[in-house]
C-alpha cells in the first residue's frame, strides 16, 4: 500500500509542478490550470493521509483504501475533462460563429469594390 501512496504522491507532485511550469510559460490558461492544481492536491492529500483514505474507502464500500483512491482519482479527472470538453465545444462554437462574420465581412467589402468599380 505504501508504494502505490508513494507513487501516487510523487504524481501529484510532478503534476503541479508541469501546470505551474505550463501557466509560467503561457502554454495554460490560469483559469484552467485551477481545475489541475485542484485535483493534483486532492490526490495529494488522499495519498498522504491514510487514515482520511481508510474513512473514504469505507464510506464508498470499498474494502481496499488504494483502489478506493485510484477510484477518486480517476473520478476527478474525468470531471476536469469534462470541464475542459464543455470549454472546447464553446470555443469551437465561437470559432465557427467569427469565421461566418469574417465570411460576411468579406462579402459586404466585395460587394462596395464592385459598386465603386462600377461607378469609374
Amino acid at each position: 500500500m505504501n508504494g502505490l501512496l508513494n507513487f501516487m504522491t510523487g504524481l501529484s507532485l510532478v503534476l503541479m509542478i508541469l501546470v505551474l511550469v505550463s501557466v509560467r510559460r503561457a502554454h495554460i490558461r490560469v483559469e484552467y490550470s485551477v481545475s489541475w492544481l485542484g485535483a493534483a492536491a486532492a490526490l495529494l492529500a488522499l495519498s498522504r493521509s491514510e487514515r482520511l483514505l481508510e474513512k473514504l474507502a469505507g464510506l464508498l464500500g470499498i474494502g481496499d483504501p488504494p483502489l478506493a483512491l485510484l477510484l477518486v482519482v480517476g473520478c476527478l479527472f474525468l470531471l476536469v475533462l469534462y470541464r475542459l470538453s464543455i470549454v472546447v465545444s464553446k470555443l469551437k462554437d465561437a470559432n465557427i460563429a467569427l469565421a461566418q462574420r469574417v465570411a460576411i465581412l468579406e462579402f459586404h467589402l466585395r460587394s462596395r469594390d464592385d459598386q465603386t468599380q462600377a461607378r469609374s
